[in-house]
């Protein structure tokens, strides 16, 4: 059986958008998805350890890193479970994607669901500029966006 989930994306700004996250029996996680609203290039997109937005997308606490590993690209071996990547946003502003990601899961321990997808201001530098803030967070800045990742109907 096919496992759904959903998360709704809202800012303070305009940034608003849709993920859906679809997985078969032990097979890799589809995410598709749209975000609107953005400035043109690329946006780093995580998966925050919370799925607590009380005071908005600073509560949703830290990237989700059960194994305790540093900031990288998605198709790094030591990258957070977090770690997704940049969303590349069109001269109009939108981020359409379709990806497949072998990390994170809808059920387990590296289950995603009940935490808060974000939308950073700025790219994911994955890590690359290996100082300490690049190892940590990417330097992807503040957050434009979040939500949280809920089940959804199969």
């Amino acid at each position: 059986m096919d496992l759904k989930a959903v998360c709704v994306l809202k800012g303070t700004s305009e940034v608003s958008g849709t993920v859906f996250f679809t997985q078969e029996e032990n097979g890799p996680v589809k995410v598709t998805g749209i975000i609107t609203g953005l400035s043109p290039g690329d946006h780093g997109c995580q998966i925050h350890e919370f799925g607590d937005n009380t005071n908005g997308c600073g509560s949703a606490g830290q990237y989700s890193n059960p194994f305790n590993k540093t900031h990288g690209a998605q198709e790094d071996d030591n990258r957070h479970v977090g770690d997704q990547g940049n969303m590349n946003a069109n001269e109009n502003g939108i981020a359409e994607f379709d990806l497949d990601n072998n990390v994170i899961t809808l059920s387990g321990p590296n289950s995603i669901i009940g935490r808060t997808m974000v939308i950073h201001e700025k790219a994911d530098d994955l890590g690359k500029r290996r100082n300490e803030e690049s190892l940590k967070t990417g330097n992807a800045g503040g957050h434009l966006a979040c939500g949280v990742i809920g089940i959804a109907q199969c």
